[in-house]
């Protein structure tokens, strides 16, 4: 058995490593050190014990965040093959005591926080945010040993051994070799990597970065201290970059100096869930790895991996109803072992895998090789974190929250249905409401397939680990998720400028029930609308206002304050929209024909509310749609529209209509204002094209002044027009050309039997109207007995 050497035991790893931490616990278990070091941040060292607890589960992180700032924090994450997470199990499992030795994250908070106030404006413009702000790990780099390296230390060593692939040399000499790497000495592979480490650094140094100086002269301090406290029987886990440079004899004093006058920020620090997602660099992550799921395979694997990834394989591909059988399974390994040996490598790759099942299980398709990859290769795993880990109370009431309403975070996006009649799905929304105006998205409100009533919601649904950040720091609004929700709502509604955010706000704060944050909203609503003369900013807003009144129904909320604010706010527009519709040009026209839009379905909402202060709400509308109809100042695409606005609700008769057409179209208005009232009257997705298909003589002005228009107006004329008909439906766009072709006439069911139009005949047929009764009758509910007085009503 190789004995303890003299000294600290130096053991360079790579992170997030399999072969790594297979090798780092048996070196662990061959030199029984009595204390375990590890990279990172000393004001962990508490939370050490809670790894060894049950409901911790990995992937997790260490979240450091700001005190006063939660939105600067860093985060260290750990997988169930990090070699820094076997050296802690190892050490908890044998009583053995272990603490982190990289430079305190008081300072690294701070330092990268002074690093982006003074790079700012020379390495990224002002709208970027540093690795802190979007919850990287603390000094990451893509694809090295270890951080803060310019250089990759891995693609270095592959390139020199003939590889072009980091990775793949990294599986070949570690990976596949059962975890020592080089031999069955259990050192050998640190041995040999410090001394390539070694080499890196004479060649290329530090890569430019003084941090890493610092970092490393911190932790050869606590090296000394540890060395105090139990002798030589200290290991040290930490990344293969840093090795060469704890060896390094140094005075204590120097290191002292280059640690001295570290800026400093008041941190605290948890323990978060993490996914293998995260772990992998398709996400953004700058320490990732490429393949999680599979690292996370080789290291769980007690033997045969290959065939065992390949059923893994399989078992996917059935579940999503692919034929896979075994012999699949059996002809994938063949391949990939043959793949292997033609290339030279000592076992099958993700590489080699990855070919084998492209080619036998996915018949040399990349669609369901992609589900393989997204669902094995990368992985959806979520790590859990115990309750007793330290949290904000806002953090422990969400916990609360998400258990009693049985809506537990997962990673993978899933749509959640929920019926707002229900207590269970009621509050469910309520908390995802509350969450989204805290800034946690981890709930965003999708479009429901099934139902458009205002009693059903459809969530799109999925937790990132970064949403830990959000909680924290949403926790100065509040101690617990409603209480926070209502000061943030409050404070929002103070500092919104628009005043269609404050309507927007008035409508969160309806669907998030805040009752105690609603009255501060609505008196700011009625302070800015008072304060508004922009009929635009006024047509804005009220939808929104509008739309709050239904939700306020559905849930029962009182909603007396926000009725005559909405009411209030329409009889402003009403009284301002025919003064800002006269005189302006196309664009401004479009932009204010789609206010006319929206006051419309706001007005016909609230005309619904039934209370007296909505009362004749509609009939004061329907006059001001009476004056924009008329008057010649207003451009034509509004004038065509309040002209249909009537024509739907029943205000305006058909003959009416027609005469305003007719005088539209005729020859003294100018083309271009014509072809903009029938724009308004019959396009914008209003179904005008099934109210010209029904309506002969509308399609017949329209048709008469088309033909009508000159030669040199019509390229004018032509993209206006083609705008408005091009959005109609091919079904209908074919039948208005058919209509067209038969000419006048041919459109009334006499009139197209006398022109010999297949499908119409002079008089009702009896049988054939009498063979579609049962069905009817069926599809009605209707029995026997009244079969012949609905025979006689359907005649």
């Amino acid at each position: 058995m190789t004995t303890f050497t003299p000294g600290p035991l130096l053991l360079g790893v790579r992170h997030h490593g399999p072969g790594s931490a297979r090798a780092v616990r048996a070196a662990l278990e061959a030199a029984t050190p009595e204390v375990v070091l590890i990279e990172g941040p000393p004001e962990a060292d508490a939370l050490i014990p809670l790894a060894a607890e049950k409901d911790m589960r990995p992937p997790v992180a260490l979240l450091a965040h700001v005190v006063d700032e939660p939105g600067r924090s860093a985060f260290w994450p750990l997988a169930e093959f990090s070699p820094e997470w076997v050296a802690i199990r190892w050490a908890l499992e044998h009583g053995v005591p272990a603490r982190f030795i990289d430079l305190p994250a008081t300072h690294t908070l701070a330092w990268g926080n002074e690093e982006k106030k003074g790079t700012a404006e020379e390495e990224k413009g002002p709208e970027e945010e540093g690795p802190e702000e979007r919850g990287e790990e603390a000094g990451a780099s893509d694809r090295s040993v270890d951080a803060d390296v310019r250089i990759d230390p891995l693609a270095v060593l592959a390139e020199t051994a003939g590889y072009d692939d980091p990775e793949r040399w990294w599986e070949d000499v570690v990976e596949h070799r059962g975890g020592a790497g080089i031999g069955a000495d259990p050192f050998a592979p640190f041995t040999a990597l410090e001394e390539a480490m070694g080499a890196l650094r004479e060649a290329y140094g530090v890569g430019g970065h003084d941090r890493d100086l610092v970092r490393e002269a911190y932790m050869r301090l606590q090296m000394r201290a540890a060395q105090r406290e139990f002798g030589d029987a200290v290991a040290v886990v930490c990344g293969a970059w840093h090795v060469p440079a704890l060896r390094q004899k140094t005075t204590a004093a120097a290191d002292r100096a280059l640690i001295k006058g570290l800026p400093k920020a008041k941190a605290d620090m948890t323990w978060v869930p993490w996914t293998h997602r995260r772990l992998s660099r398709v996400s953004g992550y700058g320490a990732g790895i490429d393949s999680p799921g599979w690292y996370g395979h080789l290291f769980a694997a007690p033997d045969r991996p290959v065939e065992r990834w390949m059923t893994k394989v399989a078992r996917l591909l059935r579940d999503e109803d692919r034929m896979v059988s075994s012999a699949h399974v059996i002809e994938a390994v063949r391949l990939a072992d043959t793949l292997a040996a033609m290339r030279g490598r000592p076992l099958p790759g993700l590489t080699e895998t990855t070919d084998a099942v492209r080619a036998v299980m996915c018949e040399g398709s990349d669609v369901p090789l992609g589900l393989v990859h997204d669902r094995l290769v990368v992985g959806d795993v979520l790590g859990e974190v115990p309750q007793s880990a330290p949290a904000v109370p806002l953090q422990r009431d969400l916990a609360r929250a998400q258990k009693r309403l049985r809506l537990k975070p997962e990673p993978m996006e899933r749509e959640l249905e929920l019926d707002l009649r229900g207590e269970t799905d009621a509050g469910r929304s309520r908390l995802l409401h509350r969450l989204r105006l805290l800034g946690i998205a981890w709930g965003e409100p999708t479009a429901s397939r099934g139902s458009t009533g205002t009693f059903r919601e459809t969530w799109r649904l999925r937790w990132e680990p970064e949403l830990s950040v959000r909680v924290a720091e949403a926790g100065v609004w509040g101690t617990t998720v409603l209480s926070a929700a209502t000061g943030k709502a409050e404070s929002d509604a103070v500092a919104a400028r628009a005043l269609a955010d404050v309507t927007a706000l008035a409508e969160r704060c309806l669907l998030a029930e805040l009752p105690d944050a609603l009255p501060v909203v609505m008196r700011v609503l009625a302070d800015r609308a008072a304060l508004d003369a922009d009929v635009g900013h006024l047509a804005q807003a009220l939808p929104a206002l509008v739309r709050s009144l239904r939700y306020g129904d559905v849930r029962g909320t009182d909603t007396h304050a926000l009725t005559d604010v909405a009411v209030g706010l329409a009889e402003r527009i009403f009284v301002g929209l025919p003064p800002a519709c006269a005189a302006i040009d196309a664009e401004a026209a479009e932009q204010m024909r789609r206010h006319v839009d929206a006051v419309h379905g706001a007005v016909g909402l609230l005309g619904e509310a039934g209370t007296a202060a909505s009362g004749g709400i509609r009939e004061r509308w329907h006059s001001v749609l009476r004056v924009l109809a008329v008057r010649d100042t207003v451009p034509g695409v509004i004038r065509g529209r309040a002209v249909r606005l009537l024509l739907d609700d029943g205000e305006l008769g058909e003959d009416e209509a027609a005469r305003l057409m007719g005088l539209v179209l005729s020859p003294g208005t100018e083309p271009g204002d014509a072809a903009a009232w029938i724009e308004g009257f019959v396009g914008g997705g209003s179904g005008g094209g099934m109210l010209l298909v029904h309506d002969e003589r509308l399609l017949g002005l329209v048709d008469a002044w088309l033909t009508g228009v000159p030669a040199e107006a019509f390229t004018d004329v032509l993209p206006l027009l083609r705008r408005t008909f091009s959005a109609y439906e091919a079904g209908v766009r074919r039948t208005l050309g058919e209509l067209v072709r038969r000419g006048p006439g041919a459109r009334g069911s006499a009139e197209a039997a006398a022109a010999g139009i297949p499908g119409f005949a002079p008089d009702l047929d009896p049988g054939r109207a009498d063979a579609v009764l049962p069905v009817l009758s069926l599809l009605l509910g209707l029995d026997e007995a009244h079969d012949d007085d609905f025979a006689g009503v359907a005649r």
